[in-house]
């Protein structure tokens, strides 16, 4: 465990700057019952910054293990109307969220695909509206982690459980920036300015598509509709508060035009889905739509995440992370989406970020798909990303073709943009 220095120092960071909680806010922690010894100190940054009330919501995966391993199946859709009514209640109230992401990765291998699809579409139905409130920043949330042994061993297979759990703390401190070497909170204000301005290189050159090529055999077309937004580092909530989604983040993204995807891409990471594995997989698109897709593990869990809805087998995120990025210079594969994704350039099935349009916050459903932004009830990240990975963009205005990344990274535009 690091010391107690470190670990206030990182909950310090996910209340000021992830969340960015104000004076008399409520915080809202969603965290799985391992991780208890850090979401207390979240609690007490919270309250130190001002915090109204902080509010624990609990998880625990081994029963929810014995859940699917054991429970009637049309239990599985079923969502209990008071936990809908739970988070709906604290989102209108204007809470801040955070969740603890930290899951055993494959703690529901061999549970029936179709168990954890039901689920799924129970949850996501139930709380469309609370998932629609954080996806617009009508409310400020945050993703984090912290190690759990499970997942530890994982990442750490070779190593006794407490030595893993310890590696993982330190790797995990590393990717936040808490070494002691800054100030973390201004560390984290001069790492925004950078995504700032890889943002502002892409909004100024409003590209019409991306074309991706790597070693691995993508060789992928992606549109972006007219009014994409690029985005990045920390966002403003409905009520201009700035804060960062995730903690890590080395992102910048938008979202693609619903119907204009067109090739086939190859996953360079593992996909952790629902507690299973999804390795070495394929999707080939025409039109927007996943129309032929193969995996060498998991490629039920895939069928069942591609058919989820009508949204589902269709992009709705399109990330840019440089192969360089410090994550991705660890060398660790974290089996764990939040650090994964920001190693690599990724891609996502399912639900956009209607502000990745301009005016989108603002805009129902229907005008959002007329506009061509993808719906889902889930939205999931796969890693695209390779050092041979070129992505090229044809600007709207003079269809010029202007290269964006090369051999990985992004071209230099430092000095392109403000």
């Amino acid at each position: 465990m690091p010391d107690e220095k470190a670990l206030t120092e990182y909950a310090r960071l996910v209340v000021r700057t992830g969340v960015n909680l104000q004076k008399n806010q409520i915080l809202v922690v969603n965290t799985p019952i391992e991780c208890a010894p850090f979401a207390r100190l979240l609690a007490k940054e919270a309250y130190a910054a001002g915090a109204h009330d902080v509010i624990m919501s609990w998880s625990d995966e081994l029963s929810a293990r014995i859940r699917y391993d054991l429970a009637p199946t049309q239990v599985f859709a079923e969502f209990p109307e008071w936990r809908r009514a739970f988070y709906m209640d604290y989102a209108e109230q204007g809470a801040a969220f955070v969740s603890i992401a930290a899951h055993d990765p494959e703690i529901f291998a061999g549970v029936a695909p179709e168990r954890l699809t039901m689920a799924q579409q129970a949850a996501g139905a139930a709380l469309l509206e609370y998932r629609q409130r954080l996806m617009s920043n009508e409310n400020t949330w945050c993703v984090v982690s912290v190690p759990t042994k499970s997942w530890a061993a994982k990442v750490f297979p070779d190593v006794s459980a407490e030595e893993a759990q310890e590696k993982l703390w330190k790797a995990i401190l590393a990717t936040v920036r808490v070494d002691g070497k800054q100030d973390v909170v201004e560390a984290w204000q001069e790492h925004i300015k950078f995504l700032h301005r890889a943002a502002a290189f892409l909004n100024v050159n409003d590209f019409k598509s991306l074309h991706y090529t790597n070693e691995f055999g993508t060789d992928l077309t992606i549109e972006l509709p007219e009014g994409h937004l690029w985005a990045g580092g920390s966002e403003l909530s409905a009520t201009r508060v700035p804060f960062v989604a995730n903690l890590p983040t080395e992102e910048v993204y938008t979202l693609p035009a619903r119907d204009g995807v067109t090739g086939t891409v190859v996953a360079t990471k593992p996909l952790v889905y629902q507690g299973s594995l999804i390795e070495n997989f394929q999707l080939t698109f025409e039109q927007g739509k996943v129309v032929a897709f193969h995996a060498e593990r998991g490629e039920d869990v895939l069928r069942e995440l591609l058919n989820t809805d009508e949204g589902s087998s269709r992009l709705g995120e399109v990330a840019l992370v440089p192969y360089d990025s410090p994550i991705s210079k660890s060398g660790l594969l974290f089996y764990n989406t939040l650090f994964d994704e920001n190693a690599a350039c990724h891609l996502a099935l399912g639900k956009a970020y209607p502000t990745c349009l301009k005016g989108g916050e603002h805009m129902q459903s229907v005008e959002l798909l007329q506009h061509g932004v993808n719906d889902s009830l889930l939205h999931e990240d796969f890693m695209v990303g390779s050092r041979e990975l070129e992505i090229t963009g044809t600007r709207r205005a003079d269809g010029k073709d202007v290269p964006v990344f090369r051999h990985g990274n992004f071209v230099d535009f430092e000095g392109t943009c403000v």
